[in-house]
This record gives C-alpha cells, sequence and structure tokens, in this order.
C-alpha cells in the first residue's frame, strides 16, 4: 500500500510538473519570444554598426547594414543629437558599440560617434548624426526623404556626407551639405 501511494505521488507530482511546464511553455511563449526579440536587438546593439551605400532613385546614398536608409535631420547643429524622445522613436539613432564600421562606397575617415543624452554611442557621418525612419519598412525605402518633421527638414546622406535635397518624383534637387538646394517643393 505504502509502495502505491509513493507512486501515485511521484505521478502527481510529475503530473503538475508537466502542467507547469505546458503552462509556462505557452505562458512563456509569449515571453520567450520576446526574450528572443531582446536578445536580437541587444545583439545587434552590442556590436559596430556598419554603413554602407545604396543605389537608389535618389541617387547612390548611405543605409546601414540591413540596407535601410539613413537620414540627417537639418535639426541637429553639430555632431550632437537634438532628437531625442518622440523623435527619436519616429526617426531611431543609428547607434553602435565601437568604431563603425565602414562597408561598400563609405569614406572610413567621415565616420564617427556622438554621445547622445541617454549614453549610447550614435554614428555620425561627415559630423552628422545618423538615423532610420520608422515609415521606411524595407531596405531601399525612402519614405522620409524632405519630411518636416520635429522642426527641421529629413535628408537622405550622400557618401559625400551631403543631404540630399531632391525627391524620387522632383526629378531634380542637388546635394548640399548646408541644407540648401532644391526641396523639391518643401
Amino acid at each position: 500500500m505504502r509502495l502505491r501511494s509513493l507512486a501515485v505521488a511521484g505521478f502527481a507530482v510529475i503530473a503538475l510538473v508537466a502542467a507547469g511546464c505546458g503552462s509556462s511553455s505557452s505562458g512563456g511563449g509569449s515571453s520567450g519570444s520576446t526574450s528572443s526579440a531582446g536578445s536580437m536587438t541587444t545583439a545587434a546593439s552590442t556590436s559596430a554598426a556598419t554603413v554602407k551605400t545604396a543605389s537608389t532613385p535618389l541617387g547612390t546614398i548611405l543605409v546601414d547594414a540591413q540596407g535601410r536608409t539613413l537620414y540627417q535631420w537639418k535639426g541637429d547643429t553639430s555632431a550632437s543629437s537634438a532628437c531625442t524622445g518622440t523623435c527619436a522613436t519616429e526617426w531611431p539613432p543609428l547607434t553602435t558599440h565601437g568604431r563603425p564600421v565602414a562597408g561598400s562606397g563609405v569614406q572610413t575617415a567621415m565616420l564617427g560617434t556622438s554621445k547622445r543624452a541617454d549614453g549610447t554611442l550614435q554614428v555620425t557621418y561627415a559630423g552628422h548624426p545618423l538615423y532610420r525612419f520608422l515609415d521606411d519598412s524595407a531596405a531601399g525605402d525612402t519614405n522620409g526623404q524632405g519630411s518636416n518633421g520635429f522642426g527641421a527638414l529629413w535628408w537622405v546622406t550622400a557618401p559625400d556626407g551631403a543631404a540630399i535635397t531632391k525627391t524620387a518624383g522632383s526629378g531634380g534637387g542637388s546635394a548640399d551639405s548646408s541644407g540648401g538646394g532644391s526641396y523639391g517643393g518643401y
């Protein structure tokens, strides 16, 4: 009888453990997934950022390692970023751990970093802090080009560090590091 009680108790413990694992697994699937995504974000953010070039209808522009367009904001008046809070949510800064890496078409000497208010290092190019745009969902998207957001204009960046101030539909415009040139109607 005692052996039978131990066996029943053993099965009960196994059943509880299995049920706990099952609920942890299904409830933890969401949290495990978040953790996994967090790990990917952490892994991506714990390495040096790569900046390279890509050919677009706007010309040759700077992009990140995944081919996402990199912008400069005319609201930044120095290598230090003035885009924080909601601005940085809509226009995520390109951050790095260590010296950024120059990919194809990028001049190593023009790459640098600037310390953000939150302590992270933001990649700069020719003294301009670099950003991505939240509404660019695929490599090569330039949906932020010419946007007037947070009090200043956003432009894609040319390999010489200049802002490309034309829009895909304008057919004209110029690259101008001072932010001048044709605004394509903006």
